[in-house]
């Protein structure tokens, strides 16, 4: 997923905005879903979309709190997922050089794993 939005420590970041990928992958059981070829059998992609989108939206500092508050909305927002990734990256940071991109990834479990 791509979107611009307004996340950074710099006041030009803040102000002038960037664009970020994000990347979510997570867990959950689509056993029923492969034999119904029923959506509300499943977790809705396109509803996952507009959860990140929505905290996309949410300017933060940090990608860290960015990544933190999707990872909490898509554990609280579809309780079939049980564990979750979120790799968000800030394309062509303001770094004084060239820079594809930089990443932050988090890793969220329902139920913590042993």
């Amino acid at each position: 997923m791509q979107f611009y939005a307004f996340h950074g420590c710099f006041a030009e970041e803040q102000s002038i905005g960037t664009y970020f990928r994000v990347d979510v992958v997570y867990d959950v059981d689509t056993t029923k879903a492969q034999k119904s070829d029923c959506i509300t059998d499943t977790v809705s992609y396109l509803d996952v979309y507009r959860t990140v989108k929505r905290e996309m939206m949410v300017a933060s500092h940090l990608l860290e709190h960015v990544g933190d508050r999707i990872g909490e909305a898509i554990l609280q927002e579809f309780a079939a997922i049980e564990h979750v990734e979120v790799k968000v990256s800030k394309l062509n940071p303001p770094l004084g050089g060239p820079l594809e991109s930089v990443t932050v990834e988090i890793i969220k479990d329902r139920v913590p794993r042993n």
